[in-house]
């Protein structure tokens, strides 16, 4: 069964304005805007919304590999469990790439979050679970989610603590 793919990207345009697409088709993206900052947050978002709706099959196939190893640069022989990771390199900060991605590939991506591993029974030929993935691709995303089929909301900030109507004096 072949690995899963799924890719948000934040394109801009001569206009001056900018637009969300996602490879999924049936994702209903919002409209061109010129808030940047908005539109980033909202993909931000809505790849972490396909994260949380999908769930890593252990029987799947590695998506690097079949990509021929596109994520990272080094050749590597596929091994181990199934993982859901996001590839997101924030000095870019325009895609965001969730996939399902053997563990011997996600330990050589750079860029990389470790969303899930596969329950159950590894793949045909997989290499013993203990194959290291280096600390800093351990690191779990933060923050909510938003519906793929639904419009960019507002962000949710910090609420600060509510001030009583009474000063102390002293």
């Amino acid at each position: 069964m072949p690995g899963r793919t799924w890719t948000v990207r934040l394109s801009g345009h001569a206009d001056h304005t900018v637009s969300v697409t996602c490879s999924t088709e049936a994702c209903r993206m919002p409209a061109r805007s010129k808030d940047t900052m908005a539109l980033r947050r909202f993909a931000a978002e809505h790849i972490r919304a396909h994260a949380r709706l999908a769930a890593v099959r252990p029987n799947a196939t590695c998506s690097c590999h079949a990509a021929q190893c596109v994520y990272h640069e080094t050749g590597v022989q596929c091994g181990g469990p199934t993982l859901l990771v996001l590839v997101h390199n924030p000095a870019v900060g325009q895609v965001w790439t969730l996939a399902e991605t053997c563990q011997t590939c996600a330990s050589q991506i750079p860029h990389i979050s470790v969303l899930a591993r596969a329950q159950g029974p590894a793949r045909a030929g997989a290499a013993p679970a203990d194959t290291a993935v280096p600390p800093a691709a351990r690191s779990a995303v933060p923050g909510g989610f938003s519906s793929p089929q639904a419009a960019p909301e507002e962000p949710v900030g910090r609420r600060r603590p509510r001030r009583s109507g009474s000063r102390r004096v002293g």
